[in-house]
């Protein structure tokens, strides 16, 4: 046996303890997970929101999520299933009906899940909502943790560091990022990162492969790994739509290593994206989700009324509408920032009753009909009314927002110090090893700066950190890219004893912002909730 196999498969021994302790704790929050009043395995709107998708598909085989939401606590006076990130608009069957806001690839995958688990068991969601959760968490969550975990462990192996690096690359996987609090919870970010990850695994193990076959080691590239890295890359825009931007690097990085890889690329990208807009368009009826239906739609017509109308004006002027003479019945609503929601009432060929969305709104001097497309607007709806608080207002200034999201209460490098690192390590990539490694190291930070770009650009509206949320968590699926990045730091500072100090407290700090977020990842993160307790907080972040 060859001397480096023995510290090869320490290490390796060492990567597999890590793990499974990391996928233990995980499994022993999952197992106790519960909101706050203790009916439900719910930890916010947003994993709520996810949930009545999937209880709705399998109990009632519909995305409408009308159901999930009315039901009512044992007292009655609250209702635990309900979710403010929902939207309202037309079903198929011409009624008004409420969904989530959610991407829907995902959550039809998970319903996917739940159905063999209920015809199986027999156990319903709306039934069980602590129980059955849990065990989803536990059948969904942590493979898909473990192929996080699993392919970092890998990747490391590829990357030419110290043994030292590399066993602290496994340990900031496992204890140092924000990945494993949102482990206990239905979201999207800790899908994205691991599909991140098994791509970054599949473009380095290929590239090593080439590699060897330039020393006289015969290389045949099979179509399947790349299906796999282009479907992989794509699932991440599926679960995080600016990791598109990532999604066109990966076609360039791997065909400029392998134009063979193209078509295979190519064929597994393009069988999620047909999925993500199949989901869409069944959910909906539309290819956009419902993210992008926040605005007014197109004006279909122009309407005779005085500047300040009565109701009784409306009417008589919406009722000769060219659009609306066949309605049956018109409702109106005044609308928070100005002019009227219409829902006009229609008979379809059999007679049925078809409800239609039109927005009536001030356009120049007069008035025009707009085809309804603010997805969000609706009776009580959280978005439009002056129940936001904190920082869902959002941020008005953009410079305060991007020190907030980098150094400060929600802060990337503060939440997570072992980030510090990565853009040395994104620099150094960019100057030094492989023609291979080059690239991937210049499009992860080209990727890096234009996603956090795209969101501090955001409106003022979006401009909100993520929510009420543990970190920055719109940027968490970088962390595979991060991780890879800052390995090779972690061995030039393993070269002397105070370097090692220096990567131990950077884990050890980054590992204690984990803990503070073990019981949900849905609170606000621990810089936040300290500088709350010493009053820190300005009005920008109260109000």
């Amino acid at each position: 046996m060859r001397k480096h196999e023995i510290p090869r498969q320490h290490r390796r021994n060492t990567y597999a303890i890590m793990i499974v302790a990391t996928l233990a704790i995980v499994a022993g929050r999952i197992a106790v997970v519960s909101s706050k009043e203790g009916d439900t395995a719910f930890l916010s709107a947003n994993d709520r929101s996810r949930w009545c998708t999937v209880a709705s598909l399998v109990e009632e085989h519909t995305f409408a999520i009308d159901g999930p939401i009315s039901i009512r606590s044992e007292d009655g006076k609250r209702r635990p299933w309900n979710t403010i990130d929902k939207v309202r608009h037309v079903g198929s069957d011409g009624q008004l009906h409420y969904y989530s806001s959610k991407p829907t690839l995902l959550v039809t995958m998970v319903a996917g899940v739940y159905g063999v688990v209920h015809h199986t068991t027999g156990l319903t969601m709306t039934e069980q909502p602590i129980y059955v959760p849990r065990l989803l968490l536990m059948l969904i969550n942590l493979p898909v943790l473990a192929v996080f975990l699993v392919t970092m462990a890998l990747i490391v192996e590829l990357i030419g560091a110290s043994d030292y690096a590399r066993r602290m690359g496994v340990a900031a996987a496992c204890f140092g990022t924000m990945m494993v609090p949102f482990a206990i919870s239905l979201n999207n970010h800790l899908f994205a990162a691991a599909a991140t990850s098994l791509t970054l695994w599949l473009y380095l193990r290929a590239a090593d492969k080439m590699s060897d076959s330039f020393s006289g080691i015969t290389y045949h590239p099979k179509l399947a790994p790349w299906v796999v890295a282009g479907a992989s890359a794509a699932f991440a825009v599926a679960c995080e739509l600016p990791a598109l931007s990532m999604l066109a690097l990966w076609a360039v990085l791997f065909g400029w290593m392998n134009p063979r890889s193209i078509p295979g690329f190519a064929l597994g990208a393009s069988v999620v994206l047909i999925g993500i807009f199949a989901t869409n368009m069944w959910a909906h009826g539309s290819l956009r989700t419902p993210y992008a239906h926040r605005s007014a739609g197109e004006q279909i017509e122009v309407i005779e009324l005085p500047s300040t109308p009565s109701i009784n004006q409306i009417d008589v002027s919406l009722s000769h509408s060219e659009t609306l003479r066949t309605a049956t019945q018109i409702d109106l609503r005044e609308l928070n920032e100005g002019g009227y929601e219409v829902i006009a009432e229609q008979k379809d060929a059999k007679g049925n009753p078809v409800q239609t969305q039109y927005k009536l709104a001030r356009s120049g001097s007069g008035w025009s009909l707009f085809v309804w497309d603010d997805w969000y607007d609706y009776p009580g709806s959280y978005w439009r009314t002056d129940k936001r608080r904190g920082v869902d207002l959002g941020e008005p200034s953009r410079i305060a927002y991007l020190f907030h999201a980098t150094l400060g209460y929600y802060g990337i490098f503060s939440i997570t110090p072992l980030w510090f690192l990565v853009p040395v390590g994104m620099v150094a990539g960019c100057r030094h090893g492989p023609g291979y490694m080059r690239r991937l190291s210049a499009a992860i930070a080209l990727a890096s700066v234009v996603c956090l770009l795209f969101y501090v650009a955001r409106p003022e509206i979006d401009r909100n950190y993520g929510g009420v949320s543990v970190c920055f968590r719109w940027m968490l699926w970088f962390a595979p890219l991060w991780l890879y990045s800052l390995v090779p730091e972690l061995s030039s500072l393993s070269e002397k004893i105070q370097g090692r100090y220096f990567t131990l407290v950077l884990l050890a700090a980054s590992a204690f912002s984990v803990s503070t977020s073990l019981s949900s990842p849905w609170q606000s993160p621990w810089i936040y909730r300290f500088a709350s307790f010493l009053g820190w907080l300005g009005d920008e972040m109260t109000r």
